[in-house]
């Protein structure tokens, strides 16, 4: 269940679409994964708004979907509708993201640290977990490889935003710092888009910065919710702006009209 917006006239989902969304380029070329209800809405709401240009590859074959609802399943067929091309093959898209064709993922793990990466293999060691997750699923070259990486989670607590990850299934900006450069891994991430708040990353530590809140969340709060130190900016926080209507209408009536993002509150 998604929580109303204290003063907005929106809930919390449509709140994080929206972010995400604005996060999105016009030259973004991106495809997504498994459960990824959240980008996928934001990239066809950013497609009807400020990037007309924006080309998405639905479950990573259809290039151009346009469906009328989203499914059970971001890898579903049902996804494929007014796309303009079909991939042979869902092993085609590795050569368009290794060939920086593709520009744009986004991922959501079970568990994620203070410079972005992400566990969603086991929780626990890894030859006797606690709990067996559904895995990396590509996370791991994907995360080396992609230029913009955006994380996102619907539950913003200490258990998904630990200090150390049980394990690393997909890599953000390492050990923070120059690291990911150094391996001659490209971009990097660029948001984490919560529940409660959006962070971005210090240039220089690359560690999760809190870069707004959303109304009626606190500092303090998102800190109480969060396992590792939150890096503070400088001056006021500015609290997440606010969706306008038009965006909350396309969401409401085009993009998104049965609550498929619903599925992941």
């Amino acid at each position: 269940m998604s929580a109303p917006v204290p003063g907005y006239d929106c809930t919390v989902d449509e709140l994080m679409v929206v972010a995400f969304s604005r996060a999105m380029a016009n030259d973004t070329r991106a495809f997504n994964g498994a459960v990824s209800f959240i980008p996928v809405c934001g990239y066809l709401l950013a497609r009807r708004t400020h990037a007309p240009e924006l080309v998405w590859a639905a479950s990573s074959i259809a290039v151009d979907a346009d469906p009328d609802e989203i499914g059970d399943s971001t890898l579903s067929d049902s996804l494929w509708g007014g796309a303009t091309m079909l991939s042979n093959s869902p092993f085609d898209f590795w050569a368009y993201a290794q060939g920086a064709r593709y520009n744009t993922f986004a991922f959501r793990g079970a568990q994620m640290d203070a410079y972005g990466n992400v566990n969603n293999t086991v929780i626990g060691p890894y030859d006797a977990p606690k709990v067996r997750l559904p895995g990396g699923g590509g996370m791991a070259d994907l995360g080396a490889m992609i230029h913009r990486i955006f994380l996102w989670s619907s539950t913003h607590n200490p258990r998904t935003f630990v200090e150390r990850l049980d394990f690393r299934s997909g890599m953000g900006w390492g050990d923070g710092g120059d690291h990911r450069q150094r391996l001659g891994m490209p971009g990097g991430p660029r948001l984490c888009i919560t529940n409660l708040c959006v962070f971005d990353f210090e240039p220089h530590t690359k560690r999760m910065r809190l870069a707004s809140l959303h109304p009626g969340v606190t500092a303090e709060q998102v800190q109480e919710a969060t396992g590792f130190e939150v890096t503070m900016p400088q001056g006021e926080i500015p609290v997440t702006a606010r969706p306008s209507d038009r965006e909350l209408h396309l969401l409401r009536t085009e993009v998104d009209p049965t609550g498929a993002r619903l599925r992941e509150f």
